[in-house]
């Protein structure tokens, strides 16, 4: 009783295993599901779960990786606006968004779907350089480089085609590598340096007018301190001498009195430290202290 228990059991359980093989399928994290009902492409299952479908041959289930797939182009040549001739290589990051059209075009196929990738990225690429000069990619001066403006207008170009004809959706893409032919390294080589020729006469020309400012309000400056400098000289000339004309003056009124005056100031002038004097005492000014001598003893 108890082994055609478990027998039941164990048939119920077989049954729905492949119940569930037969009328579901499940769909990973990582995947993209595509139902076709007799062949023809029906629904899609975007979300990770477990779905319904009918068995086979009504309806197949096929599934598609919808993680990013990163891709990159050969480096090729592509000629640039003023017909310089540069290599370039393009790397792409992109998914699967439309299962049905993908399938259609590629049968599921990652390398037939980069393989048409390939073309159209280098379509776009050449249409895309070949309206930017070659300083847009090499150049000495960094404000001329247009990587990001170029790269955007690529993946503008590209993208809107890549949705509509592939199925597929560009994510983000980028120049990997720029190169030159060996055909104009030198040229390039040489334009650089004319470049940055004229960048050093520029810089030489700039230091050399800062410089010529410079001295310009040097002696500017230094005309003015010399003016007022010879003005002031003037003005205390003029003073001294007025002065002096004033003490003259006084001094020839009294002529005896100015040799006094003169007589002590030289005194004064002497005997400012502590001085031990040898000298005659009819030496002028000391025939001063000779005078006051006999004057103390009257």
């Amino acid at each position: 009783m108890k082994r055609n228990y478990l027998t039941l059991v164990i048939g119920l359980l077989l049954a729905l295993i492949f119940g569930a093989l037969l009328f579901c399928f499940q769909v990973r994290q990582t995947e993209i599901a595509l139902v076709t009902t007799f062949g023809k492409p029906s629904r899609d299952k975007t979300e990770p779960g477990l779905y319904f479908k009918w068995p086979w041959p009504v309806e197949k289930v096929q599934t598609f990786d919808k993680r990013i797939q990163n891709f990159e182009s050969k480096n090729e040549e592509t000629l640039t606006k003023d017909s310089y001739n540069v290599l370039f290589a393009i790397y792409v990051g992109w998914t699967i968004n439309d299962p049905a059209l993908f399938r259609e075009r590629f049968g599921g196929s990652v390398p037939r779907a980069e393989n048409d990738l390939d073309g159209l990225l280098r379509s776009a690429k050449n249409a895309v350089v070949g309206q930017h000069p070659f300083s847009h990619f090499i150049s000495t001066d960094e404000k001329e480089l247009k990587f990001e403006d170029v790269e955007k207008e690529i993946l503008a170009a590209v993208q809107p085609q890549a949705k509509a004809n592939y199925g597929v959706d560009i994510r983000f893409l980028g120049i990997k590598r720029i190169g030159l032919p060996e055909s104009i390294t030198q040229k390039v080589f040489d334009r650089m340096k004319e470049e940055r020729q004229r960048v050093v006469q520029k810089l030489q020309a700039d230091g050399d007018k800062q410089a010529s400012d410079i001295r310009n309000e040097a002696n500017k400056q230094r005309s003015e301190i010399l003016s007022k400098a010879d003005k002031r000289v003037g003005e205390i000339r003029s003073e001294a001498e007025a002065e002096v004309g004033k003490q003259l003056s006084v001094f020839n009124q009294n002529p005896e009195l100015a040799s006094f005056l003169v007589k002590r100031d030289a005194l004064e002038q002497i005997l400012k430290e502590r001085t031990t004097l040898i000298f005659d005492q009819r030496t002028t000014p000391f025939d001063l202290l000779n005078g006051a001598k006999s004057d103390d003893k009257k």
